[in-house]
C-alpha cells in the first residue's frame, strides 16, 4: 500500500525520476526497434502498476536498456510487434510463477563475470546502434540485427556507411548534448540540489528542441526533417489516446519461437531486476531489505499488463532507482508519482514530445551504453584474475558478434570450463611424511567433495606412487566421495600387492586401518 506520510520527500523525488524517465523511455524504445509509444506505456506501467505490488520502497521500474537487444532481435525474427507482445505477456506469467515458486535467488546461479559481461556487451551494442542516430542517419539503419547482414554489411561496416548520410545539425545537437551530460554527471550534479532536481537528460531534450527551433527560424538549411524527430501518435481526446494502445496477437503463443523468447525475457528480466533490487537495497539509507519473490511477482504482473496493452518488457532499473534515492525518495509513493506524471504528460503535451530530436535521445543512450561498458569495469574485472576476466570478455565479444542469448551461452560455457578445471585441480593433496621409524610415507588426502570429474586426476596421482611404498589414503575430511572414485580406489587396493605397496586408509574419527582389513567403499 502507498503511504503519504513522506509525500514532502516523495513527490519531489518522483518529479526528478519522471524527468529522467521520459527521455529514457523514448530512447530505449528507439534502441529496441519498437514504436516509441511502447516505451512510454512501459514507463507508466512501471510506475503505476509495479510499484503498487512491489515490496521495494525505493526501486523504480520501466523499460530497461538491458533488454533492448533482445527486443530488437525478437521483433525482427517474429516479424510482428503484436506477436512479440504475446511473448511479453507469457514472460510476465512465467515471472509470476517464479515468484510463487520462491525463485528469488535465481540470480545467484549465474556467474558474476557473465552477468557483468552481458551488461557490458549490451552497452557496446547500444553504442554501436545509436552512433548512426547521433550522426543523423535516422532511416532503418539497423537492418538485420545479427553481426553479418544479408546485404554483405556488418555492424562495423554500417558505421562507415552512415558517413554518407551525416546531418550537420544532428551532429551539433549530439556533441553539445554529450558535453552537457558529461558535465552534469561529473561536475554540476555535485554542486547543489537544483542540479539534482533538474537532470541532465531533461536539459539535453530541451536543448535539442530549442536548437531545432533556432535552425527552423534562422538557418532553414540546418533544420531537422520529420524522420529526425520523435514520432508519437497524437490523440484528440481521451478515448483516442487509449485507442493508440496495441493489442497482442496470441495466434502463435504456443509456437516454439514465442515460448523460447518468453523464457529468455523472463530469465533476463528477472536477473536484471534481482541485481538492481540488491543494488538498490545497498543504497537505501534506511537499509531496508526488499522481498525478492514479491518483486518477481510485481514484475510478472507488470509484464503481463505491458503485453496486453502494447508496452515493452519492464524491469527494475538502477538508473531511475538511484535517481530516486539521490533525490530524497523515502517510499514507493515516489515511483508511483513518476508513473502518474508520465501518463499526464503523454495525454496533455504529446506535440511537445514530437519535437524531440532523435539525436538528443541518441546522446542520452550513448552515455547509458558507456556506463554499462565503462573502462573502469574492464580494469576491475581484469584485476580479479583470468578466471573472472576470460568469461567476461568472451561474453562481450560473443554478444557483439552473434546475439545476446548465444553470447550468454558461450560466456557460461567458458565459466563452466574454469569451474571444471578448478574442480579437477583441487580434488586431492599428495605429500610425503616421515614415520616414527624414519621411513618415508605417502599421504593422499581427498578433498571435502570429490566427484567423477576428479577421477582422472586421482588416477594420475596413484600411478605416481613408487613400488614398495607406504601409502595412506585419507578421506577423513571428505563429506562426499563419488562412486566412480570409490571404485577407482577399490581397484587400486586390490592390485596394490602387485607393486608391493602397503596401503592404509584413514577415515573420519578413526585411526588408520591397514589394507588387510575388510575395507569397502
Amino acid at each position: 500500500m502507498l503511504s503519504f506520510k513522506e509525500i514532502k520527500n516523495d513527490f519531489p523525488a518522483g518529479l526528478v525520476v519522471f524527468l529522467v524517465a521520459v527521455p529514457l523511455c523514448l530512447g530505449i524504445a528507439m534502441a529496441s526497434g519498437a514504436p516509441l509509444f511502447a516505451g512510454i506505456i512501459s514507463g507508466i506501467i512501471g510506475g503505476v502498476v509495479v510499484s503498487l505490488i512491489s515490496g521495494s520502497q525505493l526501486g523504480v521500474s520501466g523499460p530497461a536498456a538491458g533488454l533492448a537487444v533482445i527486443v530488437l532481435n525478437a521483433i525482427d525474427q517474429l516479424g510482428s510487434f503484436e506477436v512479440f507482445l504475446s511473448a511479453v505477456f507469457l514472460a510476465g506469467l512465467m515471472q509470476l510463477a517464479l515468484g510463487f515458486l520462491k525463485a528469488g535467488n535465481i540470480g545467484y546461479y549465474f556467474p558474476t563475470s557473465v552477468i557483468k559481461g552481458m551488461l557490458a556487451g549490451i552497452g557496446v551494442i547500444i553504442i554501436l546502434k545509436q552512433l548512426p542516430h547521433a550522426f543523423g542517419y535516422d532511416r532503418n539503419y539497423e537492418g538485420n540485427v545479427h553481426f553479418v547482414q544479408p546485404d554483405g554489411q556488418n555492424t562495423f561496416s554500417e558505421l562507415f556507411h552512415m558517413l554518407k548520410y551525416v546531418s550537420p545539425s544532428a551532429v551539433i545537437i549530439s556533441v553539445l548534448s554529450l558535453f552537457i551530460l558529461i558535465l552534469w554527471d561529473q561536475v554540476l550534479s555535485k554542486k547543489g540540489r537544483i542540479f539534482q532536481l533538474i537532470q541532465g537528460p531533461l536539459v539535453v531534450v530541451v536543448l535539442g528542441i530549442g536548437l531545432n527551433i533556432l535552425f527552423q527560424n534562422y538557418y532553414p538549411q540546418l533544420a531537422l526533417r520529420d524522420n529526425h524527430l520523435v514520432t508519437l501518435p497524437v490523440a484528440e481526446n481521451i478515448s483516442g489516446f487509449f485507442g493508440q494502445f496495441t493489442r497482442p496477437d496470441f495466434s502463435r503463443i504456443f509456437s516454439y519461437e514465442v515460448i523460447f523468447l518468453a523464457g529468455t525475457l523472463a530469465v533476463v528480466a528477472s536477473l536484471e531486476t534481482l541485481l538492481c533490487l540488491e543494488a538498490t537495497d545497498k543504497l537505501d539509507p534506511y537499509k531496508r531489505i526488499s522481498p525478492a519473490n514479491q518483486e518477481l511477482k510485481a514484475q510478472g504482473v507488470g509484464n503481463m499488463v505491458a503485453g496486453l496493452v502494447g508496452g515493452l518488457p519492464v524491469t527494475q532499473v538502477i538508473v531511475r532507482s538511484s535517481a530516486n534515492i539521490q533525490s530524497g525518495g523515502r517510499t514507493k509513493l515516489a515511483a508511483f508519482t513518476h508513473g502518474v506524471l508520465i501518463l499526464l504528460c503523454v495525454i496533455s503535451i504529446p506535440g511537445v514530445l514530437n519535437m524531440i530530436p532523435l539525436a538528443s535521445l541518441a546522446a542520452i543512450l550513448l552515455t547509458v551504453g558507456y556506463k554499462l561498458a565503462k573502462p573502469a569495469l574492464f580494469k576491475s574485472v581484469y584485476r580479479s584474475g583470468m578466471m573472472q576476466f576470460l568469461p567476461f570478455i568472451v561474453t562481450i565479444i560473443a554478444i557483439v558478434f552473434t546475439d545476446l542469448l548465444t553470447g550468454i551461452g558461450i560466456g557460461m560455457a567458458v565459466a563452466v570450463l574454469f569451474l571444471l578445471k578448478n574442480s579437477y585441480q583441487v580434488s586431492h593433496l599428495l605429500h610425503t611424511e616421515k614415520t616414527q621409524e624414519g621411513k618415508e610415507q605417502y599421504h593422499l588426502v581427498l578433498a571435502e567433495e570429490v566427484t567423477f570429474l576428479n577421477k582422472g586426476n586421482i588416477m594420475q596421482a596413484l600411478r605416481k606412487i613408487p613400488d614398495g611404498s607406504d601409502l595412506v589414503i585419507d578421506y577423513s575430511k571428505s563429506a562426499v566421495v563419488d562412486h566412480d572414485v570409490k571404485e577407482l580406489i577399490q581397484d587400486f587396493k586390490e592390485n596394490a600387492h602387485l607393486k608391493n605397496i602397503h596401503l592404509t586408509f584413514k577415515e573420519a574419527g578413526e585411526r588408520q586401518r591397514a589394507s588387510t582389513a575388510n575395507t569397502n567403499f
